[in-house]
């Protein structure tokens, strides 16, 4: 199974994808970020994700979608704009007939790392052993979308351990 991990974001949305082999573990396929440029109207910023979204999709032929929950922080602005690049997510995904799942940063953390309340860097750390990469996920926003993916792959096999899925 290939999955796209999605941390998304309206100037900096990270990606990415990889598969699920089942007992031959994770692989990484791709990963990075989607950059807009800071003085573009935000319609034009949030077309650039979307059609930078469907490449990917094109390219890689995910079987499905895992996007992180917006995280209500003080900042009512940035919540605003993530809900926006969020729902370009969800847009390319329907627009291309994907399962669509959710996880909060917490979840995420919890099956990645194993403490929900995991520094960055910790989360970074496991995403490279998992994947068995050469060096560490960076920028941010990519590993952190490489961590959504492999947290939507350990909650799928949990699912089918229990006859769920």
């Amino acid at each position: 199974m290939i999955i796209l991990g999605i941390d998304p974001g309206t100037s900096r949305c990270g990606y990415g994808v990889i598969r699920d082999s089942g007992p031959s573990g994770l692989e990484m396929l791709s990963y990075g970020v989607i950059e807009t440029e800071p003085n573009y109207p935000v319609p034009e910023c949030l077309r650039g994700i979307f059609q930078k979204l469907l490449e990917i999709i094109d390219e890689f032929s995910p079987d499905a979608v895992a996007v992180e929950q917006l995280f209500y922080g003080a900042n009512t602005q940035t919540a605003l704009s993530v809900g926006q690049a969020r729902g370009v997510v969800l847009l390319a995904a329907a627009n291309n007939s994907l399962s669509v799942s959710e996880y909060t940063p917490l979840q995420v953390k919890q099956a990645v790392v194993g403490y929900g309340r995991a520094e960055k860097a910790q989360v970074q750390y496991m995403v490279k052993a998992l994947l068995k990469m050469s060096s560490l996920p960076s920028p941010d926003d990519a590993a952190d979308a490489l961590a959504v993916a492999i947290c939507h792959a350990h909650c799928r096999r949990m699912l089918k351990l229990v006859g769920q899925k």
